[in-house]
């Protein structure tokens, strides 16, 4: 490999063929060689407006045009059906290729091609069922070709070039070649390029005229003895290309590798305008391989233009054999035109993905409708094999052709992608994330998901793509599962997944901080190798002067409330760092008793050091005060009958509040409420917190909180004495924090005040006690730990709880958990689009009658009234006139002279066949260029039948159009080896 720098990537690759719905269906339809062009009934053509009579049914037919996700893209009804259904296909297939690229967008170039708009010229002028009529500017804009590129660009919200290219058949391979440019110039990061053609009717078929580029039988068989001509298709396709040494660098799936591309034209060195030259098809290839600095013995296969022509295929052979300074053996040769048909603008980057796909996969594709090569294939090393071959090069790589009417011819050439790195390490879970924009739509996707899970692939890998190369959407899932059979089942499994559907903007994250009677030994064990979560709780524990983490991890002493509250605060504030870290900020919070520590820390009010001190010294005092008990009452405060020592220690919801006091008159309570049928709930706590058994430890305190430096709060956090938002003035204030301590902990209140304007909520502490107390007011809460008595993995957890606040909406950094990963972009299903039919129909009454299609470009068809004058001259001169374009036109004017070539010299002298009745030879127009002497020759024909010109006369009569002498045309000719192909066309 050479300089990765001047290198393109190709990391995303998305279309639909004839016989093939994505592009791994394709490559399937390659490898079988099986032909998709199929043959149309008598009711496919009747649907068309034509009869059999005379015509070749045959073409290739892509499915589905008339339908669109027109809601995904924003289009009313109206608009989607007067869009161009090329737009509409094109638009869906850069979607999808962006996002088996695994990108979402930003500075991304697009370069894209359409045929002419056949649905503009036969679904939509003049058709009165056209809803509203048409304006200008609607025609304008949804069919006219300038719009392909912009529109992908303003859908997808990509900010780099955005160009559509027209060259004909070779206008999608010449956009590659255009993109690559880009990306080297860098004038965007990635490019998108493709092509779309679909030419309607689709089963309208086509008449075979002699001399025409058109197959008479409805085969296409590129180099074959055999081959006649090309058959007509439809398809799209598009390719996301990006500097390899970016690509590699970022972990993007890389399918081929872009050597070079280049692009030149025939000038005027070939027999007509319409007509392929040797001298231009050699000078493209030999420039691709100058461009690729590779040796053209390297290359083993080469897709061809291949359009199955007497006269172009000896051409194209030509052009490869000179065009190969050096060459191997043996040169494997295709064209999937055989396949799908020639798909005009789209045939170029067609054929691409064909090659891309066969040194991604290391397989040579088949071409097994062969027979007999053409004899131009003797003595050179380009042979045509019937069967898929294994590819033993060390390097794969391939050559790619397209060749563009009017002389515009591009070549590639690919490489098959470098070893990937292996994707590093990983969490024990992932994280899966999918959403839509319609809960139908998610479903499939779930669905198509869980069918693409293999082991092959790391589920780390398909978990990172999907945070980084989806866009997201109001309907959300998420799936935690720690390898793949897991993710499997739970996307299967309605129950495990989690969704829900988010309308509004941002929503507000609330940190619920519990107190005291929460912990337990081991929490927070699977967090340490979080270097986030160790050093922020290791920054608690020097400014609590304790050796917290053994306490923690132990047990060993954590009943202790000298170690309780510092280990509370030390394991809640680490948790709330590794949360910020990854993108989870509180707008609000709510801390219950010593989780009001925390808040008040994390707002700013204390410095870490100072608060985990303060809980410290907090502890310590209060394991001086006489030891009590907590009871939790599933009752209304108000309903709880209180005496003695026993104090309202916490109102947590509208039927929970808890009891502090003496052992036994907590225990004389207890026997009250049972006999009442009330089940209260002893807590884990060594003393009676916030009742008067406190009382003697309170100066104290108050004394250690005057020496701590209290400021306002940043960050607003509910007052457990008040219920409401905090002030400046009670934080700031020692003796609030002394009050704290006794009063009645108003968690419920605090709560409805921090959720007023909605919130997702996330307990940032061991457990679930908050999350339980939430769900008494009817509120859903995330929990970062697991609880003491759940056989789950924190990382797990921490996981699910990440994926509850996107689901809920919140900003959250999906990918900052893996930020040190090593990690690869995998390719995954794209979005469901849900296509419903937008389409005019044909005008009512369309007939064959007294229309014929001609043949534009190759395969594109418009539709042409035929007028019968009488004569023989006036039916010569209508039809130069219509066919030319020219109104005005006398009997003795010559018909090159008025911009007339060879290709539509055949189209006049077919007409005229057909209108006349005469057999007239396919030199007629080059013996009689003017319409009087055409009318003589035909009334000659009509008057004594002859057999059309010789060979030697028809080059003689050639020669004289191009000015030369019979014996300089001849030199030419055997000069570009096509001499033969030329006589017979």
């Amino acid at each position: 490999m050479t300089d990765t720098g001047l290198e393109i990537a190709v990391i995303g690759m998305a279309g639909r063929f004839p016989g093939a719905a994505d592009v791994a269906a394709f490559h399937r339809l390659v490898l079988a060689g099986t032909p998709a062009v199929r043959e149309f009934t008598d009711a496919e053509l009747a649907a068309a407006g034509v009869g059999r009579d005379g015509r070749v049914a045959a073409g290739g037919v892509l499915d589905g045009v008339e339908h669109f996700d027109a809601r995904f893209f924003g289009y009313s009804p109206r608009e989607a059906a007067l869009l161009d259904p090329q737009q509409r296909l094109f638009l869906e297939c850069c979607w999808h290729a962006l996002e088996d690229a695994g990108h979402r967008g930003g500075h991304v170039g697009v370069f894209g091609s359409a045929s002419m708009s056949s649905y503009l010229l036969r679904h939509l002028l003049g058709n009165p069922a056209v809803p509203g009529g048409l304006s200008p500017l609607e025609l304008v804009l949804g069919n006219d070709k300038d719009t392909l590129a912009t529109r992908v660009a303003y859908h997808l919200g990509l900010t780099g070039p955005a160009i559509s290219v027209q060259t004909a058949c070779s206008s999608s391979l010449v956009a590659i070649h255009l993109a690559v440019q880009a990306l080297l110039a860098r004038d965007c990061d990635l490019a998108i390029a493709g092509g779309v053609s679909v030419r309607l009717p689709q089963t309208e078929g086509y008449r075979h005229h002699e001399g025409s580029i058109l197959s008479p039988d409805g085969r296409c068989l590129p180099f074959d003895a055999d081959a006649r001509g090309v058959v007509g298709g439809n398809g799209v396709a598009a390719v996301v290309l990006r500097p390899l040494a970016d690509a590699l660098r970022d972990g993007d799936f890389v399918h081929a590798v872009v050597k070079g591309t280049f692009v030149n034209n025939d000038g005027a060195d070939k027999v007509g305008f319409t007509a392929p030259g040797v001298t231009g098809q050699a000078a493209v290839v030999r420039g691709a391989h100058e461009v690729s600095e590779v040796d053209p013995a390297s290359i083993g296969y080469v897709e061809a233009h291949g359009t199955g022509t007497e006269l172009g295929d000896p051409i194209e052979v030509a052009g490869l054999v000179r065009g190969f300074a050096s060459v191997r053996p043996s040169v494997a040769l295709g064209s999937v035109k055989a396949l799908v048909g020639h798909l005009d603008a789209a045939a170029g980057v067609t054929g691409f993905v064909k090659a891309a796909l066969a040194v991604e996969h290391g397989v040579l594709p088949p071409s097994p409708y062969l027979r007999t090569p053409n004899p131009d294939l003797a003595g050179t090393p380009f042979t045509v094999h019937a069967e898929p071959r294994p590819w033993t090069d060390e390097v794969r790589r391939a050559g790619v052709s397209a060749f563009g009417m009017g002389g515009t011819n591009a070549h590639a050439v690919l490489e098959q992608p470098p070893a990937a790195p292996e994707s590093g390490p990983s969490r024990s879970h992932q994280l899966l994330v999918l959403s839509a924009t319609t809960p139908e739509a998610l479903a499939q996707a779930r669905t198509r998901l869980a069918d693409a899970l293999t082991p092959e692939v790391p589920l780390a890998d398909v978990a990172h793509t999907l945070r980084v190369g989806r866009r997201v959407f109001p309907h959300r899932l998420t799936v935690v599962a720690a390898d793949h059979a897991e993710a499997v089942a739970r996307l299967r499994d309605e129950g495990p997944a989690r969704t829900a559907e988010q309308r509004a903007g941002r929503v507000p994250v609330v940190f619920l901080l519990p107190g005291q009677g929460s912990q337990y030994a081991g929490m927070a064990a699977g967090l340490w190798a979080e270097p986030v979560f160790a050093a922020a709780f290791e920054e608690c524990a020097a400014g609590a002067g304790l050796n917290l983490r053994s306490v923690v991890e132990s047990g060993d002493g954590l009943g202790d409330t000298r170690f309780t509250q510092p280990a509370l605060f030390a394991v809640e504030y680490a948790l709330a760092a590794l949360w910020a870290s990854w993108g989870v900020r509180p707008a609000a919070m709510v801390g219950h008793s010593v989780g009001e520590y925390v808040a008040a820390c994390l707002a700013g009010v204390m410095d870490v050091a100072d608060a985990a001190g303060l809980v410290a010294a907090r502890g310590e005092l209060m394991a001086g005060a006489p030891r009590g008990s907590m009871l939790s009452v599933p009752l209304p405060a108000d309903e709880v009958e209180l005496s003695g020592g026993l104090a309202l220690a916490a109102v947590n919801a509208p039927g929970s509040c808890v009891v502090a006091g003496p052992d036994d008159e907590v225990a004389d309570l207890v026997a009250r409420l049972e006999s009442r049928g009330v089940a209260p709930r002893r807590l884990h706590t060594s003393h009676a917190f916030h009742s008067s058994m406190l009382d003697g430890v309170l100066p104290a305190f108050r004394e250690r909180v005057a020496a701590v430096p209290l400021r306002a709060p940043r960050v607003p956090f509910a007052s457990n004495l008040t219920g409401g938002w905090i002030t400046d003035a009670q934080a700031t204030d020692p003796d609030y924090w002394v009050r704290h301590a006794r009063g009645s902990v108003l968690f419920g209140a605090g709560l409805r005040t921090a959720t007023a304007d909605g919130a997702a909520l996330l307990e940032v502490g061991p457990g679930n006690v908050l999350a339980s107390l939430a769900r008494q007011h009817g509120l859903a809460a995330a929990t970062s730990l697991r609880h003491a008595r759940e056989n789950r993995d924190d990382a797990e957890t921490m996981a699910t709880a990440l994926g509850a606040l996107w689901l809920a909406g919140a900003e959250v950094d999906l990918a900052a958990p893996h930020r040190d990963e090593r990690r690869r972009r995998v390719p995954l299903p794209g979005y469901p689009f849900a296509r419903t039919r937008h389409w005019i129909d044909l005008p009512e009454g369309t007939t064959a009658t007294g229309t014929e299609s001609i043949a534009v470009d190759a395969t594109t068809t418009v539709t042409i009234g035929v007028p019968t004058p009488e004569g023989d001259l006036g039916v010569v001169l209508a039809v130069w006139r219509e066919l030319l374009g020219v109104p005005d036109i006398g009997a003795h004017d010559d018909f090159f002279e008025l911009g007339g070539h060879s290709l539509l010299a055949t189209q006049v002298l077919s007409r005229l066949r057909d209108d006349l009745a005469v057999p007239l030879s396919a030199g007629a127009i080059f013996e009689a260029p003017t319409p009087a002497g055409l009318a003589a020759v035909i009334g000659r024909v009509r008057a004594e039948p002859v057999e059309d010109a010789p060979d030697a006369e028809f080059a003689r009569l050639l020669a004289e159009v191009r000015g030369l002498s019979p014996e300089q045309l001849r030199a030419e000719l055997d000069r570009e080896r096509h001499v033969e192909g030329i006589a017979q066309s």
